[in-house]
């Protein structure tokens, strides 16, 4: 058996499975989101400028660019590539989305998350849902983190090059 084998055996035999089950949930979302944004990268920046956070070049920047890392995150999470990296990264985004909705709901914007597309101004009598945003993203943010803790799991690619690394040494 291989270290990575007597790792997820000393946890349990089950556990592998749920961090490959955190993986796909948390890859999924990335790449729902990035889906709903890279097709309007108008709104997604109209939505990183409802804000009212960055200056306009970088809600340009930010609006434009960050469905394609969604996008990235998602897939390389799917298919179990640098999960580690992934999940780090993916923290640290839900932590950003966080502050932001928070900011957003301190200074009494009306303003759409826009985190699977749309996103600015809510129309008159909509009220926005901050607290079900936040509530989400700090769930994923936890997830991200256990991700980052015990990465590896079966169906992964990460799994799959660390068994040969290892078959490789004996």
């Amino acid at each position: 058996m291989t270290a990575l084998g007597a790792t997820f055996e000393a946890r349990g035999p089950h556990w592998g499975w749920l961090s490959t089950l955190g993986r796909l949930v948390l890859g999924g979302i990335w790449i729902a989101a990035g889906v709903s944004k890279i097709t309007d990268l108008d709104a997604s920046v109209r939505a990183v400028r409802a804000y009212r956070i960055l200056p306009e070049i970088g809600a340009q920047v930010v609006g434009a660019g960050l469905p394609a890392v969604e996008l990235l995150l998602g897939v390389l999470l799917l298919v179990g590539a640098g999960v580690r990296a992934c999940a780090v990264v993916s923290a640290a985004l839900m932590a950003v989305y966080m502050v932001a909705i928070a900011s957003a709901w301190v200074r009494g914007l009306q303003i759409d998350c826009g985190c699977f597309g749309g996103g600015g101004g809510l129309a008159a009598g909509v009220r926005p849902s901050y607290g079900w945003e936040l509530t989400r993203d700090a769930g994923l943010l936890v997830l991200a983190v256990l991700l980052a803790r015990w990465p590896v799991g079966p169906l992964a690619v990460d799994g799959i090059l660390a068994a040969r690394r290892e078959e490789s040494r004996q």
